[in-house]
């Protein structure tokens, strides 16, 4: 679907009597006013004069455990964004929530005022590493959660975190399988950061918790997005959104932070495309034509231009990017010795053995 416009309503900590290790909900939404029915509101209105018409437009109420905050605040809040659906100004209402907090009765509520789509914060199907991170549910809750939310034909969207105090790579893709088989519509990938003010912060300058570093964050998230993918599940994001805060010189202590994370993860998958290729077309020793969507240009280079440096250093090539916007987003054209040699995100993703 093209077009689509999330109007933000944040509401940080309503509902959620859990300190989770990581969590700073002010700093990570950039948030910190107070929300009520007006605020709601308003925010629609506001969002709305900016949208272009015949788009798709979703109000979503992000940032803390919707659907623990007092029933009647819920049905103010939902009210709100369902008169819009009505007057046919917006398309949908989605919320995030806690696994431990979706019950029938929660569900029948949310269907009455016309929620859509559901998320999870699930993190972790790890016992160890959600009981280290204080998230106060377990692995069980998740898989109650998520088959409720199916069977009564909401949207299911889970939020998965690596880097957790007590996670490793196979606990992520253990984590990973579980949610694959669970069988939501979308996912998120997020690496845990070390933000100020939260306990985790504590642990990192005790000497109790090492953050995850930036390679191998990147590393494991291409495996994750690579698995979701070619399971026909859809990644919506990847990395925490940059804010003024949320900056590595402003309340980001420590972790694998990068204003374009996702763009980096992408970029890896690409240099894995284009290594395949040269190698297993005896590409080397010459000049090289590398084909280009203007769109996908940074990302077929890589940050400062890691992906260009790597092939010539290791094929012994001189590589020329050429820009066409003819040729689709996500594939790789690579011209050499009179030949040319295509392949696509897509098309690798599903022949990956991951």
């Amino acid at each position: 679907m093209n077009n689509i416009y999330i109007i933000p309503i944040f509401i940080p900590h309503l509902g959620c009597p859990h300190k989770c290790v990581f969590c700073n909900q002010d700093e990570i939404t950039g948030f910190k006013s107070k929300i009520d029915e007006e605020y709601v509101d308003n925010t629609i209105k506001e969002y709305l004069k900016t949208i272009p018409n015949e788009s798709h437009i979703e109000v979503s109420f992000y940032g803390g455990s919707f659907t623990g905050i007092p029933l009647e605040k819920q049905k103010k809040f939902l009210s709100i964004a369902q008169k819009y659906i009505k007057l046919g100004e917006i398309d949908a209402i989605r919320l995030s929530t806690r696994p431990d907090y979706i019950d029938e009765a929660i569900l029948d509520n949310l269907k009455k005022y016309g929620v859509s789509i559901i998320e999870l914060g699930v993190q972790s199907m790890d016992g160890d590493v959600l009981l280290k991170s204080l998230r106060g549910h377990t692995a069980d809750d998740v898989c109650k959660a998520s088959k409720l939310i199916k069977k009564y034909g909401f949207t299911l969207g889970l939020q998965m975190m690596i880097g957790l105090p007590g996670d490793n790579r196979q606990r992520s893709l253990k984590t990973a399988n579980e949610i694959i088989s669970l069988q939501p519509e979308f996912v998120r990938i997020y690496p845990t950061l070390v933000v100020k003010g939260t306990y985790l912060e504590k642990m990192y300058k005790n000497g109790v918790y090492e953050p995850i570093d930036l390679e191998s964050a990147v590393e494991l998230s291409k495996i994750l997005y690579i698995k979701f993918k070619k399971n026909g599940i859809d990644v919506i994001r990847i990395g925490l959104q940059a804010t003024e805060d949320i900056n590595i010189s402003k309340d980001v202590v420590a972790g694998p932070f990068h204003p374009a994370f996702g763009q980096l993860v992408k970029s890896s998958i690409v240099k894995d495309i284009l290594d395949s290729i040269f190698q297993n077309n005896g590409i080397k020793d010459g000049l090289v034509d590398i084909y280009t969507n203007p769109r996908s240009t940074s990302t077929m280079v890589g940050q400062k231009k890691r992906n260009k440096i790597y092939l010539e250093t290791k094929y012994d090539t001189e590589i020329k990017i050429i820009q066409m916007a003819d040729i689709p987003e996500d594939s790789v054209y690579v011209g050499f010795n009179g030949q040319l040699y295509k392949d696509s995100i897509e098309n690798y993703i599903n022949k990956s053995t991951i």
